[in-house]
């Protein structure tokens, strides 16, 4: 049985891994499993970023949703959290992204919402699944009157914009806010949002990484490339950088020194600022087992609780929906409000953390200073078993010796990759030092035991 589905949707490089073949299936199946209780013609959004598969893959998944009698609504090229919002906002019966968020252009992907605005169950993906994994497709094939039609619903977006616009109450007179756009989905809805729609509030609005032309898409820009805004910071003089991913469901801050802000430092502001105000839930914000040690210290300080999960945003908005959680996300950027979207949205967390710094009347290299940055890296080891490792007795020895000498001031993390044969080790420790010194002993052990021979 072929597995189409990973942790965020099916992905591929396009036209080669992800056809419009199996972009029509996706439409044809997935409309399906989401739409078959409808009691009327369903609506299913369609949005996708600037890449140059877009249109092609859209155009297959169109097809596919007609065949089975939805009414695709197309939004054009919009953010993921755009998707995700308009979904439920409209009551449409399902979203459907196509965008390989992060990933070079030659990749793609095409990741499915359901009417609550979340992303698909686990059930909900199987389902799917077993349908693109049969040999005959004997789902119903609607003709005349009661087959699918298209339209277009480009002005979602303005309505996106508008509700991100509600959920901040400060004016942002004075702040001279620098954009990267990545040449992705936020190049337009990113520049309306600061100049167009917040005009009267005098934002000074520098732009970079906002020309997309179907192949320059998170080409050296964007939240995988702060250094870029860093500098353009520095340049024009700004007061904060806001670095957005190919679809626009991170956010990479830079602060008005040049500093690379990541999302656990913008996790610890928001969450203390919500603490503040009486309105963080539960006194819990949700990371996963990446975030940095630094991170879990000064929630600690704060008084806040913090829970992990596995990497990945989808197991960070279970645990936070299972628990009534309202904060939670990743060190990539991944920032979840869920009083206010089911997913991680780039400009929303951009909007929030310059609120913030307007409220507190501080910069935002203040801000992110009062949480302790532990120094951090990470080291590849190629294995010959991957998933066993963490069973080997020698490498948990050392793994032991590693983690009595920190004392409580450092973390090991040994995980498997999810899509190649490799161990990623990870330490952080009180010094850089101490870093590679740790990282290198624990490598060594792993490369030792199970490595690869070439």
């Amino acid at each position: 049985m072929t597995k189409f589905f990973g942790t965020d949707g099916v992905r591929g490089i396009a036209n080669s891994e992800l056809t419009p073949e199996l972009a029509f299936k996706l439409g044809r199946f997935g409309g399906y499993v989401l739409t078959k209780h409808a009691n009327e013609r369903p609506k299913v959004l369609i949005g996708r970023d600037t890449r140059i598969s877009g249109q092609m893959l859209e155009g297959a998944l169109v097809a596919g949703l007609l065949s089975i009698g939805a009414e695709a609504m197309r939004l054009g090229v919009i953010t993921t959290p755009g998707v995700a919002y308009l979904t439920k906002a409209l009551g449409a019966q399902a979203g459907v992204m196509i965008s390989a968020s992060h990933n070079p252009v030659e990749d793609n992907g095409i990741k499915f919402f359901g009417p609550d605005g979340f992303k698909l169950s686990d059930d909900e993906e199987a389902e799917i699944e077993e349908l693109l994994n049969q040999d005959t497709d004997d789902l119903p094939r609607p003709v005349g009157k009661d087959l699918g039609i298209v339209s277009d619903y480009f002005e979602g977006s303005q309505k996106y914009l508008q509700f991100l616009k509600q959920t901040v109450d400060e004016e942002f007179t004075g702040i001279h806010v620098a954009l990267d756009c990545a040449n992705g989905s936020t190049s337009s809805l990113a520049t309306y949002l600061y100049a167009d729609l917040y005009a009267d509030l005098d934002a000074d609005v520098s732009t970079m990484g906002a020309s997309p032309n179907g192949l320059n898409i998170n080409d050296g820009v964007g939240s995988t490339h702060p250094e870029a805004l860093a500098a353009f910071v520095q340049e024009k003089g700004a007061n904060v950088g806001l670095a957005f991913d190919g679809d626009g469901d991170r956010l990479i801050a830079v602060d008005e020194k040049g500093q690379i802000i990541d999302g656990d430092q913008i996790m610890y502001i928001c969450a203390k600022y919500l603490k503040q105000e009486g309105l963080l839930k539960k006194n819990t914000v949700v990371s996963t087992v990446m975030s940095n040690l630094g991170f879990h210290k000064g929630l600690e300080a704060l008084g806040i609780n913090s829970v992990q999960t596995a990497v990945g945003d989808r197991y960070v908005v279970e645990e936070m929906k299972a628990n009534g959680f309202n904060l939670g996300g990743e060190q990539s950027g991944h920032i979840i409000f869920l009083d206010h979207n089911t997913t991680g949205d780039g400009l929303l967390t951009g909007l929030q953390l310059i609120n913030i710094m307007k409220i507190a009347n501080k910069p935002l290299s203040e801000l992110a200073a009062e949480m302790k940055k532990y120094p951090q890296k990470l080291v590849n080891v190629k294995v010959t078993d991957k998933y066993h490792v963490l069973e080997n007795e020698k490498i948990k020895s050392v793994i032991d010796e590693v983690e009595r000498e920190m004392a409580g001031n450092g973390r090991v993390l040994v995980r498997p990759s999810g899509t190649e044969p490799l161990v990623r080790v990870m330490v952080e420790a009180q010094t850089a030092e101490d870093c590679s010194r740790f990282v290198s002993r624990i490598a060594g052990a792993v490369e030792a035991e199970m490595g690869l021979r070439e």
